[in-house]
């Protein structure tokens, strides 16, 4: 491990400040992508109460309405992907580990493939029938991964990463049996929700939403100091004072419950926490004090900017071949996936290169 720089308030500062002014940036740049251009100066006036032109009202309901929910979304999700990959690859001790890692995503994606099937569609003030059956499955897939992981009070990585590579497979065979049962518009529901996606929600949902992953960014940030102890070997980390299974316990429950809630909303969107934390790290350095903040601002800001690629790609590209495909979005998972597919082979390549360096 890469001895860590000494850590100033100055230097945490500095770079806090900077990750988060890129996030204003990026949010400020959000408010005009779009098919429509030149709305946000009518959307601003409107806001004012400058005017109250039929334009004026529709490009604040555009702006305002659809594109600002829509982009906090993204920054509220990513910034939860990538804190929760930071977490797991301190907690596992694996630079591979990703919040998707230990089945969250899979338990999540069972529950909503078996509202579909059920039918569930019906919609009340609050959650969707599809987003409380998925967070209902990611929280019951990570109850069951903790206690096969817990063995004699002892929190074993190595078993908890098994119980999740199992609980995986099981989850992906399940869902193989409800699509194979479903009929065409189930299968076409189920196949979209797994893709991911950012619809758009509105204010009252995203505070929502944030009343479940808000505790789960305070306890993990909260966990930084032990996870730099932790990353050393547990029991070096016991001899430091660090209460390592309360610490495991905590990390583990926080960013699995978080990653549950999102995806929840938003349907598993992959590589988010394996691409972030990595490439923050070769940046800010690995002590998690300063890693953590830093990698989750950076986080939100990477999959607001995945949402331009969904948003533009495909209305672009029908302009460059004739075709009409105005208001034609592609599913952000697929975008992150693209981007994280190289990206982990590069990692895997490097892993069993320094392997071979240290044997």
């Amino acid at each position: 491990m890469p001895r860590a720089r000494e850590l100033t308030w100055r230097r945490w500062l500095t770079a806090v400040g900077v990750s988060a002014l890129g996030v204003l940036l990026v949010l400020i740049l959000s408010l005009g992508v779009g098919t429509q251009r030149g709305q946000v100066g009518l959307a601003i006036q409107a806001l004012l109460g400058q005017t109250e032109t039929p334009e004026h009202r529709m490009a604040y309901q555009l702006v305002f309405g659809l594109r600002l929910p829509r982009t906090l979304l993204a920054l509220i999700t990513g910034l939860t992907l990538a804190l929760a990959g930071t977490t797991f690859q301190a907690l596992l001790r694996n630079p591979l580990a990703e919040p998707f890692t230990l089945g969250v995503a899979s338990g999540g994606a069972l529950g909503a493939l078996v509202a579909f099937e059920l039918g569930l569609a019906w919609s009340w003030a609050g959650p969707s029938p599809v987003q409380a059956m998925a967070f209902a499955g990611a929280v019951i897939v990570v109850l069951i991964v903790y206690r096969l992981g817990r063995s004699m009070g002892i929190l074993n990585t190595y078993d908890l990463l098994l119980a999740g590579v199992t609980m995986s497979l099981f989850c992906s065979a399940a869902m193989m049996a409800i699509q194979y049962f479903a009929d065409y518009r189930e299968l076409f529901g189920m196949i979209r929700w797994m893709m991911g996606g950012l619809e758009t929600v509105a204010y009252r949902d995203l505070l929502g939403t944030l009343w479940l992953v808000g505790p789960a960014w305070f306890v993990q940030l909260a966990l930084a100091g032990a996870l730099n102890q932790l990353s050393l070997g547990e029991e070096l980390a016991g001899t430091r004072g660090v209460r390592v299974v309360w610490v495991q316990t905590a990390g583990f429950l926080a960013a699995s419950l978080a990653t549950g809630a999102v995806v929840a909303v938003c349907g598993p969107i992959g590589f988010v926490g394996l691409i972030v934390p990595h490439a923050v790290r070769a940046v800010v350095g690995p002590d998690h004090r300063l890693l953590m903040p830093c990698a989750a601002l950076l986080g939100g800001a990477f999959l607001v900017i995945c949402d331009w690629g969904s948003r533009l790609l495909l209305p672009v590209y029908g302009q460059l071949r004739g075709l009409d495909l105005q208001g034609v979005q592609l599913p952000i998972g697929v975008i992150t996936s693209v981007l994280g597919g190289p990206f982990f082979l590069v990692l895997l390549l490097r892993s069993r290169r320094a392997e071979r360096v240290v044997r």
